[in-house]
């Protein structure tokens, strides 16, 4: 059979993809082990231009937020959500750094250095914004150190789910050909024909 839109196609399953893994979001599950940085590094590198790669994961990873607002979480909390949109949104540069050659090194480079900014990043943001630790070089220092048994589902759930999703699709790709993105060369002939 041959899709008149392979293009289309292509970028429909990407975005299934994402809404699939962001209702993983709402099973429960160990904290911090979730698809978030997963979701991103898979969108950067997947996604053929710059605002896909930012807009379909983040507007998926903002639904699901808005379902565990409205029936888990509440609206509490709400004040350290730019850091986590902020390392999401960093995690998807990663993606974008390595679309060119997603080969498992990268693969897995990415996915420790996107828990490593969710750390980072996230972990600022409750030291900021909570009063739970004094805003001194002592309280941020012990808002880290709290966070450190939380830091390996962190990694651990980065490293399941970016596997899930790259192996995943990889099997996709081969067993579908048309969800294969075009050669470089090839959509500049299609352009160059439009």
């Amino acid at each position: 059979m041959e899709w008149k839109h392979p293009t289309r196609l292509r970028f429909g399953s990407l975005a299934a993809i994402m809404v699939v893994a962001a209702v993983f979001r709402l099973v429960p599950h160990p904290p911090n082990f979730t698809p978030i940085a997963a979701m991103a590094l898979f969108g950067g590198t997947h996604f053929p231009t710059r605002r896909s790669a930012f807009a379909v994961p983040l507007v998926s990873m903002l639904l699901s937020d808005l379902v565990l607002a409205l029936t888990i979480y509440g609206w509490h909390g709400l004040g350290i959500m730019p850091f986590v949109y902020a390392s999401f949104a960093l995690t998807v540069c990663l993606g974008w750094c390595i679309h060119r050659q997603p080969r498992l090194p990268f693969v897995a480079g990415a996915a420790l250095g996107s828990a490593l900014l969710f750390y980072l990043i996230t972990n600022l943001g409750v030291w900021l914004c909570s009063q739970m630790y004094p805003a001194t070089w002592k309280g941020l220092i012990a808002c880290y150190a709290a966070a450190v048994p939380f830091f390996g589902n962190t990694i651990a759930g980065d490293l399941f789910y970016a596997s899930l999703l790259f192996g995943g699709f990889e099997w996709m790709q081969r067993r579908f050909p048309v969800l294969r993105a075009p050669s470089p060369a090839l959509a500049e002939v299609a352009l160059a024909a439009r």
